[in-house]
């Protein structure tokens, strides 16, 4: 009685080993796979970066902001890399520009 049957190796089809496009057809995958991911992830990612570079240069004296800590107030004074902001009368605190999120319609501070 044989309890262990024999194994024996087949080949490949024919008609896979011939075809051309055999090496390619195994990276579309791949290929299709970064192209979803730099239309859904990185390209809105740098289209936001971009707005925000254009808003943080656009600023100006007078202009009432947001900060990312969730400061509102006012630009009193701007530097090179730093601006001031007034969040009440007489407290004024000084943020980078960067820090900057969002620009709101003149008259929010009051």
């Amino acid at each position: 009685m044989q309890l262990i049957s024999e194994a024996h190796a087949q080949s490949a089809p024919a008609a896979a080993a011939e075809s051309p496009f055999g090496g390619i057809t195994g990276m579309l995958p791949l290929v299709l796979m970064f192209v979803v991911l730099y239309f859904v992830m990185i390209r809105p990612q740098m289209k936001r970066q971009k707005e925000h570079k254009s808003m943080i240069d656009a600023l100006a004296k007078g202009d009432e902001v947001v900060t990312t800590g969730g400061m509102l107030g006012k630009v009193t004074k701007m530097g090179e890399s730093f601006l001031t902001i007034e969040i009440a009368t007489g407290v004024e605190i000084q943020v980078q520009r960067s820090a900057v999120v969002q620009v709101m319609p003149k008259g929010t501070v009051k």
